[in-house]
């Protein structure tokens, strides 16, 4: 990383394979709508080496999904260096939400208690499934067992409160569901 510090950075995306032979790649993007990974003026590469920053010349749609070209990498040779690795953004480039609102990134790692002070885990990632998000909640040193959960991100509901500043995350869920 560039600061040495990953609560700095959010992925928006990750390269996945060499399309064709001048240098674009098939781009996995987190961005909602996911062409918007294009839109950013400062992109990261976060790779085994470190981090770079680099410009996406061009985003385009391929199929379903999405291929890039990045500006200097003219050859297949050239794409497949970038294999794997994410793409990112400075945390702070990310818009401000209206209170109550959250990105995901802002839920990943809390530790996750229900109202009677079990510890059940912490959110690892967070999975859109069309009624409503799904929280993967993982155990961690210290939770009651070692059961992964998927509870649903319904706030007011089964997310009680979040708090940010104590990466907590209250919930109402029973540990035996």
């Amino acid at each position: 990383m560039a600061d040495g510090d990953d609560r700095n950075w959010v992925v928006v995306g990750r390269f996945a394979s060499p399309y064709g032979v001048k240098g674009w790649l098939k781009l996995y993007s987190h961005t909602e709508p996911m062409q918007n990974i294009g839109e950013y003026p400062e992109l990261w590469e976060l790779g085994v080496s470190g981090s770079k920053p680099l410009v996406l010349e061009k985003v385009q749609f391929h199929g379903k999904g999405l291929v890039a070209k990045i500006k200097g990498c003219d050859d297949r040779t050239m794409a497949e260096s970038h294999v794997g690795c994410e793409l990112a953004i400075p945390r702070g480039q990310l818009p401000a939400l209206p209170e109550g609102d959250y990105y995901w990134s802002q839920l990943e790692g809390l530790s996750v208690y229900n109202e009677s002070g079990c510890f059940l885990g912490k959110v690892d990632h967070l999975v859109e499934t069309g009624a409503n998000d799904v929280m993967v909640v993982k155990p961690a040193a210290g939770s009651v067992d070692d059961r992964e959960r998927w509870l649903p991100y319904v706030l007011g509901h089964h997310v009680l409160q979040v708090d940010l500043e104590n990466q907590r995350m209250l919930v109402d869920w029973d540990p035996d569901f």
